[in-house]
Formats: structure tokens, C-alpha cells, sequence
């Protein structure tokens, strides 16, 4: 046996398919065996394969029991010269196999090989090529003195910047998303290290190879997409520490001493200085709008007030503190939480949820105002005057920033992007009914076909003139079809047309169409899955406040009620149990069958089943009352189900 594959999946299963393909592919003139080692995906990432590549050997975990365990588990019974640790979000050329093993074959002294990696944006990723995190290099990363002189030979021999990408070059770390390694050289210096869970693992066995004599190369002769994003977040405060302490980790391992100590205190502090850095761009994120309307309708009020105490009242002292102390944080309490319960904040988009919540709000203020004492009431006009002031500023506040980032004044008005679809006759009406099937909105402005003979009435050219093509149309959006059009030609289109289009790969025979535009945010799929209306964020939000709602009214009213339930102290329990978010009121009935991959809920007290007054037995029909209460899930139903199981909410 030539080269054995080994591929390790978590959860990726659309990504893993079309990795898988393009193996196949890259697998035709070597003798290959293919491994995938699953860590207890939920996906049906396994009979995804057992299904479309049962050539493929499976070791299915029970658990997930890290990056480094899972390979060895393959390496051990592997029966390759070369070994082939590859992520399962990548895209191999045809010929990527057999130049890497041709150039392994002519260089003995080579213990590993990485290539050129692209994301799916065609930029180059700079972790093709690594050095050793030595601590001054480490220091250069971690407080981004390598990103301030990405060509430097002394700040950015992480990445090695200085090296021509372009060129074959001997490097010190390969990348565990594609690392080609001789196996004799792996008996010798030994698997992976298993106290790696994920990340270092790959730093750590480069070191050794080279400790042992042997050298890494960097092999650009062939080029693989790597999606990334699909099995991390790197924005996310567990990305910091699993990163850093795996450094910590290798650190211990080969340096000792002085020298160690330092390293090691150095990346404790850059645990916490990364952290820092990741909770404040988080939070610039999703805190900066809602800070800025806060601002907007506090400032408009304190202005407003001294405008009406000097146009209306005729003296500018007419309002008291109270107004500054009560009023303002009350009105603008009252109109942020009604934009934030209509959804104003998790779409900035939208126009209309705004608009809505600060419609409520001044419904609401209206309502409560002659509730207040008199002392605080300031003028019902102050209220109208704000809610104008309050809608026209964070209006224009939201196409302010929609047009700094997309150049246009289309905010709220879902413009498709003008699609192209590249390949022959077939799968181009395939990748139509997909997209029809999916739901996808897009301008299919026509196709690009592989053959000069292909002629459609949508036909714009063929795939030579693809350039001229995406600049006369204004192209925002490629879809490939893998069938017709080599990972070679898609890889090449993608670097020479640059970052600014949209890429996505249909794979042969596959139902998902796939692309990542970033390699810092998870994978764009076009698929037939079904939209879970439980899983927006309104609804998870809706339905977390009516949880804390209905705590709180039946714990006021817990006197009375408990004549109506069954189990008076299990109905009290529950009560703080959903209280502290440990349980829903209402969740699905705990069920055998899986016949759909529901979104994750807490258990519930109450589940569908309970709004009938007869007992269900049947698992598919559970199943089935499961799946369409998250499929069309609403407040209402939670309170229906609620108000015909009431006496149950003891259980």
C-alpha cells in the first residue's frame, strides 16, 4: 500500500462529503487506503459514508476523544509507505497525491510534507508554512508584531513571511490539516502525543521529525482548499485557551530550565491577553449598536427636555433632577428592551423590528405614565417627542452603518446576489433544483460551461472567459460544479478572481452545495434541511422570558395553584428548576427514536404529547409531534400545551 488517508470528522458531515470526493478523485492512479475516524458525531456523518464510500474504513468513537488519539487510532492500522493526515474541510486536486508522494519518493530525507493551502476565498492561508513557536517568535504572534511585518525574517518567522509561497521551501511545522508523513519515520519518532486534545499536535511532531534527523518541506507544486472555521471558533474565548495551553503544553515538553520558565509564564500571560482582547472585540460586536441607540435616546431626551422647558413651558428650569434620574432611564429602558424583544438586534438589516419595538415601547410608556406619580410626570409630549426623535435617529444610525460597510442605502431589501453557475448541462439543472428546492434567492444571471459545444439560451461563455464573464455581469457569486470542472481549474478561478465573489463547490452526486467566504466563521451550505423555528434567536430569547415569566407567576400564585396539580412539592421544584434554566415548561418528549436531528433543548416539564388527553404510546407518532413543535414552534403553542397539562406540572 502506497498512501494511507486518514481523515478525523466531528459534526462536519456536508464538509466531509465533498472532502471524501475529491480523495477519490486524487486517489485513481495510487494504490489508497481511506480511513475516517469519527468522534461520536450526531450529524449522520457515518452513514453518510457507510452509504456513498463504503470503500471507506470506518473506526467509529464513542466519544470524542481529541485530534490525537482519533489519528493514531488509523495510523496503527494503516498499511501505507506514506500516511496522510488530512481535515475533513478540505478540497484536494486530482493530482495532489501523486505529486506529494513523487516528491516524497525523490527525497528520502523528508519525514513530512504540507502544501499550499487556500481558504474558500482563494486567499493564501499563511499556516501552509511554519516555524517554531521559539518564544520571541511566539511573543511576535501573540502581541501581532508578525501581522505589523508580515515579510519580516525576524518578526514573522511564525508564519515564515519571508519565504516566497510560491516556492518549495524546508519548513519547521507542518499543518495538521494536510500533513503527508513517512511512516518509517513515524516508527521511529513516534505518533502523535496524545495529552494534544487539538492543537500542538502538529507543532509537536514536526519538532521531533527534525529532531530525528529528518526534514520538513513546504510543497507548493500543488494547491488544497481549506475551509477552516468548520471545526473551531476562532473568535470564541475557548479557541484562546485550548490554543495557548496546548502551546504550554509543548513548551513544558522540550523546553526546560530558565529558558523554559520564561516561555511558559509568556504564554500564561498571552492566555490573558488574548482573552482580553477576544471578550473586547466580542463585545464591540455585538454591544457597539445597542450602546450607540441607548446613547441616542438618552442624549435626545436630555436635549428634548430643555428644548420643550424653553418652547412650550417658556422656562428653562421648568423639569427637576427627577427627570434626569427617573425619567430618562425609564423611557429609554422601555424603548431598548422592546427594540431587543422584537428583534431589533439580531438583525441589522431590518428596518422594520426597530421601527416596531420603539412603536411598542411608546405603547407601553403611554399605558404606564398615569400610573406614575406626579412627580414624575414629566409631559406625555416629551414621550412623543422622543419616540419621533428615537425612530428617525436609530433609523438613519442603521443605514448610516449599512452603508459604510456595503457601500449602498439598500438596507432591509433582500438584493440576491448575481449568480453564475459553472459547469455542463446536467448539473447545471441539478444545481437549479437545488438552489429552487433550498430556497435560495439569487439572480442566476446564466451558466459557464467546460466544453466550447455546451449551448443553453442562459449560456454567457465558456470556462476560459470566466474572468471576462464575472466582470461584465458584475458577478457576486460563483457555484462550481465538481463533475465537470477540476478542484484544479475551481482552485486556480478562485485564487486569480480574488476575495470579493462568493465560491461554492457542488459536489458529484451530492445534495449540498458548499463554500466558506471566511476562514474565521463557520461554512455556507445550500441544502434541503428543514428551517427549526425553535433555533431563531427571537423565538430562543421569547421563549427563555416566558419560562422566567410563568416561574414567576405561578411561584406569586403557588397558594392556589397547587389545588389544581397533582404533585405539589415535584410543581414547586420545577418551578425553580426552570427558574435557573436547568428545565423548559415545555420541551420534547424523551424519545428513542431519532428520526430527525432536533435542535438541543433542555428537558422539559410538560412535552407535545401533554396537550392530548389520551396516552401516546406510539414512537413514531412522538417523534413526529417532536419534530413539528420545533419545526413550527411558537410562544402560543408552549402556553396551550401548558394551559391542557396544568395539573401535570408537578411530574
Amino acid at each position: 500500500m502506497k498512501l494511507s488517508v486518514i481523515i478525523v470528522n466531528y459534526n462536519v458531515r456536508y464538509f466531509l462529503e465533498q472532502t471524501l470526493l475529491s480523495v477519490q478523485k486524487a486517489a485513481t492512479k495510487l494504490e489508497t487506503e481511506i480511513f475516517v475516524v469519527d468522534n461520536n458525531s450526531i450529524d449522520d456523518s457515518l452513514a453518510m459514508v457507510r452509504e456513498r464510500f463504503p470503500e471507506v474504513r470506518i473506526i467509529a468513537n464513542k466519544d470524542n476523544p481529541g485530534f490525537s488519539i482519533a489519528n493514531n487510532q488509523a495510523i496503527r492500522v494503516s498499511s501505507g509507505e506514506y500516511v496522510l493526515l488530512l481535515n475533513p474541510d478540505t478540497v484536494v486536486n486530482e493530482d495532489t497525491f501523486e505529486k506529494c508522494v513523487q516528491f516524497m519518493d525523490q527525497h528520502s530525507n523528508a519525514g513530512g510534507l504540507g502544501v499550499k493551502m487556500i481558504d474558500g476565498s482563494g486567499k493564501f492561508l499563511p499556516e501552509s508554512k511554519r516555524g517554531f513557536p521559539f518564544p520571541f517568535v511566539a511573543f511576535c504572534k501573540t502581541f501581532g508584531l508578525s501581522k505589523l511585518f508580515p515579510k519580516s525574517k525576524l518578526f514573522n518567522r511564525y508564519h515564515l513571511g519571508y519565504l516566497d509561497k510560491d516556492k518549495t521551501h524546508e519548513i519547521d511545522v507542518l499543518s495538521g490539516a494536510f500533513m503527508m508523513l513517512r511512516k518509517t519515520c513515524l516508527d521511529k519518532v513516534g505518533l502523535l502525543d496524545e495529552a494534544f486534545f487539538m492543537y500542538g499536535e502538529d507543532i509537536d511532531l514536526s519538532y521531533r521529525i527534525k529532531k530525528a534527523g529528518y526534514k520538513n518541506y513546504y510543497f507548493p507544486e500543488t494547491t488544497i482548499i481549506h475551509y477552516k472555521g468548520e471545526s473551531t471558533k476562532k473568535g470564541s474565548l475557548n479557541y484562546v485557551k485550548v490554543f495557548y495551553n496546548a502551546m504550554i503544553i509543548f513548551a513544558k515538553k522540550h523546553f526546560t530550565g530558565t529558558k523554559g520558565s520564561l516561555f511558559i509564564l509568556m504564554l500564561q500571560m498571552a492566555i490573558y491577553f488574548r482573552a482580553f482582547i477576544t471578550l473586547a472585540s466580542n463585545f464591540s460586536k455585538k454591544a457597539m449598536i445597542p450602546l450607540v441607540d441607548i446613547l441616542l435616546i438618552s442624549g435626545g431626551l436630555f436635549i428634548l427636555k430643555d428644548f420643550w422647558a424653553n418652547y412650550y413651558f417658556k422656562d428653562p428650569d421648568y423639569y427637576n433632577d427627577s427627570f434626569l434620574w427617573f425619567n430618562i432611564p425609564l423611557y429609554t429602558s422601555i424603548w431598548f428592551f422592546s427594540i431587543f424583544l422584537s428583534g431589533g438586534y439580531d438583525e441589522y438589516k431590518s428596518l422594520r423590528r426597530p421601527a416596531r419595538g420603539l412603536f411598542i415601547g411608546t405603547i407601553i410608556l403611554a399605558a404606564i405614565y398615569g400610573f406614575l406619580d406626579l412627580e414624575f410626570r414629566s409631559s406625555r409630549m416629551l414621550i412623543v417627542l422622543g419616540a419621533f426623535w428615537s425612530f428617525i435617529t436609530i433609523l438613519l444610525n442603521r443605514i448610516l452603518l449599512h452603508f459604510i460597510k456595503y457601500k449602498n442605502f439598500n438596507i432591509g431589501k433582500n438584493i440576491p446576489s448575481n449568480l453564475i453557475i459553472v459547469g455542463n448541462d446536467e448539473e447545471v439543472k441539478r444545481t437549479m433544483g437545488l438552489l429552487q428546492d433550498a430556497r435560495v434567492d439569487k439572480n442566476i444571471i446564466g451558466t459557464v460551461s467546460s466544453e466550447k459545444s455546451f449551448r443553453t439560451e442562459n449560456h454567457l461563455g465558456n470556462f476560459p472567459q470566466l474572468n471576462e464573464i464575472v466582470r461584465i455581469y458584475k458577478i457576486n457569486e460563483i457555484i462550481f460544479c465538481s463533475k465537470d470542472i477540476s478542484s484544479e481549474k475551481i482552485m486556480n478561478s478562485m485564487t486569480n478572481l480574488g476575495g470579493k465573489i462568493q465560491y461554492k463547490i457542488l459536489p458529484e452526486k451530492s445534495l449540498s452545495i458548499i463554500g466558506s467566504h471566511s476562514k474565521n466563521h463557520s461554512g455556507e451550505l445550500y441544502t434541503i434541511d428543514i428551517e427549526y423555528k425553535i433555533n431563531r434567536p427571537i423565538n430562543i430569547r421569547n421563549k427563555r422570558i416566558q419560562n422566567i415569566g410563568l416561574s414567576l407567576l405561578f411561584l406569586s400564585f403557588f397558594i392556589v395553584l397547587i389545588f389544581f396539580v397533582k404533585n405539589k412539592i415535584g410543581f414547586l421544584k420545577n418551578i425553580f428548576l426552570v427558574l435557573f434554566n436547568k428545565k423548559n415548561w415545555v420541551g420534547y418528549h424523551p424519545s428513542e427514536e431519532k428520526l430527525w436531528k432536533l435542535p438541543k433543548l433542555k428537558p422539559g416539564v410538560l412535552n407535545p404529547t401533554d396537550a392530548f388527553d389520551i396516552e401516546l404510546n406510539d414512537s413514531n407518532t412522538i417523534e413526529r409531534l417532536n419534530f413539528f413543535y420545533a419545526k413550527d414552534f411558537s410562544p402560543n403553542e408552549d402556553l396551550n400545551i401548558i394551559w391542557e397539562g396544568f395539573n401535570k406540572l408537578g411530574k
